[in-house]
């Protein structure tokens, strides 16, 4: 009886963490740390989503990034953080330091923490303090060896066509975005897997391994399987076949947007940064 008590106590002391980013690479980094430290992780990509679970099953730590789609981390954390919620601790992870993100998150009560190599130690830190009797670093012998989060965001680029291609590389990487072009749908796969970009812009008709290809290929991939797509395409779609390019096939990730070609940049680099963090002026 006494050992079914304290099976009970260790279940309810577990740390709960909710990590909320649509970047997979980012997901995947941060569980892997936090269920090495013994935290229940559970979590998100899209803010509205994060704000149900947070609401239903009140986590002890958020990480929240600030580039979310439908609910942006900065006002996640306000509404989570307001004077009648119950105590929860928030870090908010961005790869730009602005001033007014800073700001912000001291107003409310947030924590910030940088993207980049350094991530990983600084939400360490952190976490130290508000668990103090979490497990020690032995628990992540080997885990340095796993990589590190990308400062810059990185974003893949699918076009046959070298003009449009070049041209939405070349302005991408003066918004502080790592970027990468190829010509096919293969080939994107292949990058795609190696790289786990952030976001992939890419054409819908090209020779060699179209837009159909690559997302059967990608939604059936672990590590790549909820990377957002952006369509780009030249060509009218009817009705059914635009609808079927979203929603996805038998119930798999379809893509985010269709941008008519040439695309317009305020509109396409807008959106963009609802998924990543481009330093974008309109």
């Amino acid at each position: 009886m006494q050992n079914v008590q304290d099976e009970s106590d260790t279940v309810a002391k577990t740390p709960k963490a909710l990590i909320v980013d649509d970047d997979p690479a980012v997901i995947d980094f941060l569980r892997a740390r936090f269920i090495k430290l013994g935290f229940e992780v559970r979590e998100a990509s899209v803010g509205l989503q994060a704000l149900i679970m947070a609401r239903r099953d009140r986590p002890d730590v958020m990480i929240v990034d600030v580039n979310i789609p439908g609910l942006d981390g900065l006002s996640l954390s306000s509404t989570l953080l307001g004077p009648d919620s119950k105590a929860l601790h928030v870090i908010v992870i961005s790869g730009l330091s602005k001033s007014e993100t800073l700001e912000r998150c001291e107003s409310i009560g947030a924590i910030y923490a940088a993207k980049g190599p350094e991530l990983w130690n600084n939400i360490r830190d952190v976490l130290g303090e508000i668990f103090p009797d979490m497990k020690s670093e032995s628990a992540e012998k080997g885990m340095e060896a796993a990589g590190s989060v990308r400062q810059r965001p990185m974003i893949l680029v699918i076009d046959d066509d070298p003009d449009v291609g070049d041209f939405l590389v070349s302005r991408l990487r003066k918004c502080n975005a790592d970027a990468i072009l190829v010509n096919n749908g293969l080939r994107g796969y292949q990058i795609a897997v190696r790289e786990k970009p952030s976001l992939i812009i890419s054409d819908c008709f090209m020779p060699d391994a179209d837009i159909n290809f690559l997302l059967s290929r990608l939604r059936n991939t672990p590590g790549v399987a909820k990377t957002p797509v952006f369509a780009l395409t030249a060509r009218n779609f009817d009705k059914v076949a635009e609808e079927t390019l979203i929603k996805g096939f038998l119930g798999q990730r379809g893509v985010e947007r269709i941008f008519k070609k040439p695309p317009e940049i305020k509109e396409l680099f807008t959106a963009i940064q609802r998924y990543c963090a481009i330093d974008y002026a309109a």
